[in-house]
């Protein structure tokens, strides 16, 4: 691809979020594309939303557990942007056609007191630059079509990378620990949808540990030339199945003694 396929493909993006009407395949736009290709339409977005007075507050994680890796064909994680207006308050209404296909997932969520970035990394690292970490839930959503209808071909993983890996919105729990106040692999949370349990996980299915999850981040933006910044939230990744949340859902996920977190779509 080149940058002006790059810049066209982000600009489709921008407007498919702004009306709700989603795009074909960029796939099957660009066969050529490579995972470069995917975080330089990312990064086209980044500059526009910049350009339009957003702030940038954190970043996602996702495709941290094998049972998603395994589904897109892939071995390693991605990653997205979080801007200012995509923080909900928990327990908060999403208004009716903010989104257009939005799924939910529940995730430790990491608030860095200080910055830390670089090749070098360690996990030592990750941990003295964290305030706190807290529940959240992670809003999905979906700017490009999920499968082509006329070949049937499912999205890749390029598609979701250009498409700021999924990324939507984040509802935080109020709830506030020391990062060594739980052994975050054993963090599960129950996720009910209208009051029916859906999905349930432990924090195991991150990359074994969430931490590793934020370590491979901060590695991964040196590669960009980016660290993880003071204040800025990291949603390490999900240890459950998306849940789909149409209108009329109620969303808790009730991450016992660690706290809960909910959300509701109008």
């Amino acid at each position: 691809m080149t940058p002006e396929d790059h810049a066209k493909a982000a600009a489709d993006l921008l407007m498919a979020e702004r009306t709700g009407q989603q795009i074909g395949l960029l796939s099957l736009r660009h066969p050529e594309i490579t995972m470069d290709d995917a975080y330089a339409v990312q990064n086209a977005i980044y500059a526009q939303k910049l350009a339009e007075g957003r702030k940038v507050i954190g970043w996602k994680i996702g495709l941290t557990s094998k049972a998603m890796q395994y589904a897109l064909g892939i071995d390693i994680p991605d990653s997205g942007i979080l801007f200012d207006d995509m923080m909900f308050d928990d327990g908060e209404v999403v208004p009716k056609g903010r989104f257009i296909q939005p799924r939910i997932e529940a995730e430790i969520a990491f608030v860095m007191k200080s910055a830390v970035g670089g090749a070098g990394v360690t996990r030592g690292d990750v941990i003295a630059a964290t305030d706190y970490v807290a529940p959240s839930i992670e809003i999905l959503d979906t700017r490009i079509l999920r499968a082509d209808p006329a070949t049937g071909q499912a999205r890749v993983i390029y598609d979701t990378i250009s498409d700021n890996a999924a990324n939507a919105g984040i509802v935080l729990g109020q709830q506030r620990h020391g990062i060594d106040a739980f052994d975050l692999r054993w963090i599960g949370a129950i996720t009910t949808r209208n009051g029916e349990v859906e999905e349930t996980g432990l924090g195991a299915g991150v990359l074994n540990d969430p931490v590793e999850s934020v370590v491979w981040l901060a590695r991964r933006m040196s590669a960009y030339g980016q660290a993880i910044e003071a204040g800025q939230v990291i949603l390490s990744g999900s240890f459950i199945r998306p849940v789909e949340c149409p209108s009329g859902t109620d969303i808790h996920a009730d991450f016992g003694p660690f706290g809960s977190v909910a959300c509701s779509f109008e």
